[in-house]
């Protein structure tokens, strides 16, 4: 294709494995990342590539508006992707999700890139009454801080859209799993039965239920989602199922060869703003052709089988 994009946070977990794809399919990719959360391992085979090209740079202090000249079109996955650390850093969402995405908007319109492509999160939705969720599901009140960043980053892009003539596709993604991970429920029960292999801790009283889809499977939903017929089209992305947290721990355990005894919360949910029953409708997805390869057991399966191996540091793409 040799289209010329740019994609923020591109050395992270979702980001590394949406370049190995665009690169499969012949873009000209150039990264921003600060490497504040990705790590260049993730990217680090396609440096010495012509149609590759890496910057490390802060989009959130520096001047990044040079970077943004001649790019057809960004992909936007630059973020704090911690839900929980909003509870004690309430200024780092704001920061890193809304005035980041404003940067980087303003460095589009400034360089007359057209389009973007944006991974928001079903925690837009909150607590929706409405399972499993559709795009136009409304009104969206988020209960976290980060669900809150993510809706304000949608509606900047969607002002942009209107005011600068900017296309966007935005990506409400559900919980996105795979072996280049570094925080989630998986690898946190990963990391708290190496240190305790007879108990573990789990927030929340487990019978929290969401919807876990393979990284790859997301990104192959998110390109084939990124031609939006209108100037901002919005695509649910998931699995078609949801699993419990206990259930999460039965395979983290099991894959690990343990049987540790769970010491549950009481709460309904794991912490304040999250979000206990999350399940998105993906027809809209799937009209375009998207085909989904793993459920949610499958993916929590072969990412823990591959964390723990050490295994898939790279994505199949490679």
């Amino acid at each position: 294709m040799n289209r010329k994009v740019l994609v923020t946070g591109g050395a992270g977990f979702i980001g590394a494995s949406l370049v190995d794809k665009l690169m499969l399919l012949d873009y000209r990719v150039k990264v921003i990342d600060n490497l504040s959360t990705g790590k260049k391992e993730n990217i680090d085979y396609h440096l010495d590539k012509d149609s590759f090209e890496f910057i490390k740079a802060d989009l959130l202090k520096d001047d990044i508006s040079s970077y943004f000249e001649d790019v057809e079109e960004v992909w936007h996955l630059a973020a704090n992707p911690d839900v929980k650390s909003g509870l004690t850093n309430t200024r780092d969402m704001i920061d890193q999700n809304i005035i980041v995405t404003y940067n980087v908007l303003e460095a589009m319109r400034k360089n007359n890139v057209k389009k973007i492509n944006f991974t928001s999160s079903s925690v837009v939705y909150g607590e929706a009454k409405t399972i499993p969720t559709p795009e136009n599901y409304g009104p969206l009140m988020p209960i976290s801080l980060y669900g809150a960043s993510k809706l304000a980053s949608e509606s900047l892009i969607s002002a942009y859209a209107s005011t600068f003539g900017i296309k966007g596709a935005i990506f409400r993604l559900a919980n996105v799993v795979g072996p280049r991970s570094d925080h989630g429920v998986i690898h946190d029960f990963i990391n708290k039965l190496n240190k305790n292999r007879n108990l573990l801790e789990i927030l929340g009283n487990g019978n929290q239920k969401k919807s876990y889809v393979y990284v790859e499977d997301c990104v192959e939903a998110m390109v084939l989602a990124s031609n939006p017929q209108k100037d901002i089209d919005v695509f649910n992305i998931g699995s078609d199922d949801y699993i419990t947290v206990r259930q999460i721990a039965e395979i983290v355990s099991k894959t690990m060869g343990l049987q540790p005894v769970f010491e549950f919360g009481s709460e309904d949910r794991g912490w304040k703003g999250d979000v206990p029953v999350m399940l998105l409708a993906t027809d809209k997805i799937k009209s375009l052709g998207w085909n989904l390869n793993h459920n949610s057991s499958e993916s929590v399966k072969i990412t823990a089988e591959k964390i723990i191996s050490g295994q898939g540091k790279r994505s199949s793409y490679q």
